[in-house]
């Protein structure tokens, strides 16, 4: 019998073992559908030494590096915040002196109020599905009372700790949707999911296997769009039943937009709000990005372009007061005009603790609650515990009845700061990552501004003198996010001398090729920047053959300020020496590069990491 070398099973040949049977005749429907995440298929190229990554979304807050029972931790005013809104300064916030250096949960607390009751005893043990009691307090407290503080149903929402936002959606789409096989089941109780047409790609992958067919709806700069040729109220009222059931579920990042950083407003909410009402559609609104609003981006932008500058926006002002003008400035949740009780919101710590944290939580009307923490009862049963005690423990702090336990656990040094961030230190954080991103961002885009044009020189003779005859072409067009992460950008490949021109095997050079062609060109010396291909993100296969390959993201919130610049610079340099590129056969030749590899010099390259996972 002729083994191949590339066989899982030949180890067990070697050892004269029988290879497993194969059971794949017992899989499930749904993960039959299953297909490799597009996503992941990319961070092949995040193993090319010194490359300078644009393409994630980590996000820059590395203040937990974990110790056997304690953290080291940030101070709450670690970073200076952006002013709120445009011309303003910034809000002072109250200075907490006696934030703790470290953080530590002791073994046992004393501690009699389980809602104040942080010790490992607890953390270690199976806990509630909803949420480690005192930090699901507190966060409920912090959800009810200052971010939204008016939710217009009676008796407010309630929440339930998760496992992440993607957790939450995942166990939203077990709440809402029946999955649908094609082979049994009628096309029309086929179910849809309603998104824009540029979406985060983990969605499509846990919604696809379901048998969810993807309704895209068409968006602008601010937005999707409630009325108009593709916008909701078109998509719905032109629904045709043969296709499957109208949607019942809407996916969306509102504030701070995966990938495009767009901020939708209230105006914009209330018109979209409408329609699903009139439609019965529930509302997902994931929104980790909704701290980092920025204000300053219409201004900014108007500068860099030498632009007439824009006239301020009317400040929202919320029907009740979160106790915190940051909290107050920014554009509110769907949650603030949900008299309906359809909106089921995701909140993620990653983007504001750290992305391995995994923890979350679900904001809803009580009675969706009550189904989601039963579904968590049987599926993940609860968040981390360990995680769940640290992060009450940094949020909250240690209670007075409990600090003879934590004395025990730090030195004289340690013992000096003692208090944990509190509700004052917590939104103060908040403040200082927008005001850090912002920075970030502004810093990103200018240079982008500076490099959107490549500048072509002719000389010609015209006696008796030469001259020279200089023309621009553009490279690239953007808006300045408004919030989020990321850079959405447009790449005008069909500018480029090769678009369209034969190939090497007689077919003409497309736009998805030479797309796939600048991000391996990209990666190579001097540039090693990747960025992320908007195929990814795109919520079809049409959407994604028609315009997708033209569209770029890249992150801003991973590394340094000075990083920041080092590689979109670089990003730039790659970008016009692309279009110098004008053989064929170099297409060719950057098309099987992938995935592409470099000398084990190239790792001392003086580069950074402006990402970490195409995924968030």
């Amino acid at each position: 019998m002729d083994i191949s070398t590339s066989s899982p099973n030949v180890a067990s040949f070697a050892e004269g073992k029988p290879p497993p049977l194969d059971l794949s005749h017992h899989l499930s429907e749904v993960t039959k559908r299953r297909v490799p995440s597009k996503i992941k298929a990319v961070y092949k190229l995040f193993e090319i030494p010194g490359i300078g990554n644009l393409a994630g979304g980590l996000p820059n807050v590395r203040f937990f590096p974990f110790d056997t029972l304690e953290a080291q931790t940030a101070n709450p005013e670690r970073w200076t915040p952006s002013p709120n809104y445009p011309g303003e300064p910034a809000t002072p916030a109250p200075s907490k002196p006696d934030v703790a250096a470290h953080i530590a949960v002791p073994k046992i607390s004393t501690e009699s109020d389980f809602l104040k009751k942080i010790d490992l005893a607890s953390a270690l043990q199976y806990g509630l599905s909803q949420g480690y009691p005192p930090l699901l307090s507190w966060v409920r407290q912090f959800t009810r009372e200052h971010l939204h503080p008016s939710v217009p149903y009676s008796g407010g929402p309630d929440i339930a700790m998760t496992c992440g936002a993607t957790d939450g959606f995942a166990k939203a789409l077990h709440l809402f949707v029946n999955p649908w096989n094609a082979n049994t089941d009628d096309v029309r109780d086929r179910p849809g999911l309603l998104c824009e047409t540029f979406v985060y790609g983990n969605v499509l992958s846990e919604a696809l296997p379901l048998g969810m067919q993807v309704a895209p709806v068409k968006a602008d700069n601010a937005g999707m769009l409630a009325a108009g040729p593709g916008g909701l109220e078109d998509v719905l009222a032109n629904w045709d039943p043969a296709k499957g059931k109208r949607p019942h579920i809407m996916y969306m990042v509102t504030l701070g937009h995966n990938p495009t950083g767009v901020v939708l407003t209230i105006e914009r909410k209330k018109e979209i709000y409408a329609v699903c009402s009139n439609y019965d559609v529930v509302i997902v609104e994931d929104e980790p990005y909704w701290y980092l609003q920025f204000p300053s981006a219409s201004f900014e932008e108007a500068k860099s372009r030498g632009e007439p500058t824009p006239d301020p926006a009317q400040p929202y002002l919320p029907a009740s007061s979160s106790g915190y003008p940051f909290l107050d400035s920014l554009a509110p949740s769907f949650l603030t005009i949900d008299t309906d009780g359809r909106v089921f919101r995701l909140d993620t710590f990653s983007k504001t603790i750290a992305p391995g944290c995994r923890l979350g939580w679900v904001t809803a009307q009580p009675d969706l609650i009550e189904r989601l923490v039963r579904v968590s009862e049987t599926s993940t049963q609860q968040p981390s515990g360990f995680v769940q005690s640290l992060v009450a423990e940094l949020v909250m702090g240690p209670q007075p009845e409990a600090k003879a336990a934590f004395s025990l656990l730090r030195t004289a040094r340690q013992k000096s700061k003692f208090a944990g961030w509190q509700m004052d230190g917590w939104v103060r954080w908040l403040e200082g990552l927008r005001g850090m991103y912002e920075r970030r961002m502004s810093r990103m885009c200018t240079i982008l501004d500076g490099g959107a044009y490549l500048l072509n020189h002719t000389v010609a003779p015209s006696p008796p003198l030469d001259w020279n005859l200089v023309t621009k072409t553009r490279l690239l067009s953007y808006h300045w996010p408004r919030g989020g992460m990321f850079v959405w950008m447009r790449v005008h490949l069909e500018h480029h001398p090769l678009y369209l021109a034969q190939g090497t095997s007689g077919a003409a050079i497309d736009g998805p090729t030479l797309s796939t062609a600048l991000m391996m060109f990209l990666t190579t010396k001097p540039f090693l920047v990747l960025v992320g291909n908007g195929s990814i993100f795109s919520a079809t296969e049409a959407i994604r053959e028609e315009v997708g390959w033209a569209y770029y993201r890249m992150c801003f919130a991973a590394e340094s300020e000075e990083n920041v610049d080092a590689c979109t610079q670089r990003f730039i340099e790659g970008l016009h020496a692309f279009w110098r590129v004008t053989s064929a056969a170099e297409i060719d030749k950057l098309l099987e590069s992938f995935p592409h590899t470099l000398d084990a010099n190239d790792a001392d390259e003086d580069v950074g990491n402006l990402g970490g996972w195409l995924g968030c």
